[in-house]
């Protein structure tokens, strides 16, 4: 792992490159960002927005989304990965809200895991964005990023989770987040990652292990 003064110049690049970013998921409420981040899993945000534009047009909030059966529901998400289990899924949700919080999204992550289909990740996710708490949420592009950079050395995102939260000041767990997506996306990529153009690669422990095997990633 990163020692903090290295940890602390990592940062302030993935801010100077990532600054202007956040989510990438298009939502007008708190139940519509739970809802998307639900469906983003095992997906794409781009996949996501396309589904959700019509759906919640017409299904814009919880007691809507009530009106529709599963079957229904499968049928308008069936593009999604594990669509069916997600269908099951939001409804339960959807009704949990309704009849335990009047239709509300709750602002506390042991509530919120509470919902059905809901675990930590979306919990801090719908906390971060949707309610501007400060929160880092580890999906598969934070954990990759950060243990490779050596901003964690983890095994699990839980463990991953703790480590960012005790490295990252935590006015930016949440602006972190979005960096480290990003990052993932653009360059530190599963397959192929683009050292080559990586703005982190004289801090990252991946790119020195990669280097000295002359294996640099490529484009």
């Amino acid at each position: 792992m990163l020692e903090k003064p290295k940890i602390r110049q990592v940062l302030d690049i993935l801010k100077e490159t990532y600054g202007h970013t956040g989510t990438a998921l298009k939502f007008r409420s708190p139940f519509q960002l739970l809802v998307s981040t639900m469906l983003a899993a095992q997906s794409t945000d781009k996949q996501v927005n396309k589904i959700t534009r019509d759906l919640y047009r017409d299904y814009p909030d919880p007691q809507s989304f009530l009106k529709l059966s599963v079957e229904e529901l499968e049928e308008k998400i069936k593009s999604i990965g594990l669509y069916r289990n997600k269908a099951r899924n939001i409804l339960a949700t959807a009704r949990m809200l309704v009849e335990k919080y009047g239709g509300k999204v709750p602002q506390t992550r042991e509530e919120l895991v509470k919902l059905p289909g809901v675990g930590r990740k979306t919990a801090n996710v719908v906390l971060s964005v949707g309610f501007n708490h400060d929160a880092i949420a580890v999906d598969t592009h934070v954990f990759r990023v950060s243990n490779r950079i050596g901003l964690a050395k983890a095994s699990t995102p839980e463990k991953t989770e703790q480590q960012l939260m005790e490295n990252i000041p935590r006015e930016e767990w949440s602006a972190a987040h979005h960096w480290l997506i990003w990052h993932g996306r653009q360059i530190c990529k599963a397959q192929n990652p683009r050292c080559e153009i990586c703005p982190l690669r004289d801090y990252c422990e991946y790119y020195r292990q990669v280097a000295g095997n002359g294996q640099e990633g490529t484009s």
